[in-house]
């Protein structure tokens, strides 16, 4: 019999808290019984996940903070991945959005991405800031 090959991956939980419940049982539970289930099977599997370092999430917690956005991902990407591993959730490979192989491979498939003409550049009009010199997220405004 022929081995199906599956990547799998969940979405990725913001670096700016601890993990709970919701995102167990809403995402990561789930796929990581798919996973082992096909693994079962024989099949060829590999489970990513990571966490997402960007966003107002991130900010919002670092500002309240006092801190800077780096030493709140820096925290919660360790406490998300430890998290997982408490729960025996395994990932073949748990990165993050703002670490150096996601950023090479971003900026790869969306330069492609442009190059083919699937991706235009345009300008538009953004809320700004000025006191904390920044553009705003929906969630400032």
């Amino acid at each position: 019999m022929k081995k199906e090959k599956y990547l799998v991956t969940s979405a990725l939980p913001y670096a700016n808290g601890p993990l709970h419940i919701g995102h167990v049982a809403g995402a990561y539970l789930p796929a990581d019984i798919f996973v082992r289930f096909q693994k079962l099977l024989e099949n060829d599997v590999i489970y990513i996940c990571g966490t997402d370092e960007y966003g107002a999430p991130i900010s919002i917690k670092a500002e309240s903070e006092g801190v800077t956005p780096q030493v709140i991902v820096d925290r919660y990407h360790k406490s998300i991945k430890e998290s997982f591993a408490g729960l025996e959730i395994e990932f073949d490979n748990f990165s993050g959005t703002a670490r150096k192989p996601h950023i090479k491979t971003a900026q790869e498939f969306f330069t492609n991405l442009f190059k083919r003409g699937f991706v235009t550049q345009k300008t538009t009009k953004q809320w700004y800031d000025d006191e904390k010199k920044r553009f705003l997220a929906d969630r400032y405004v």
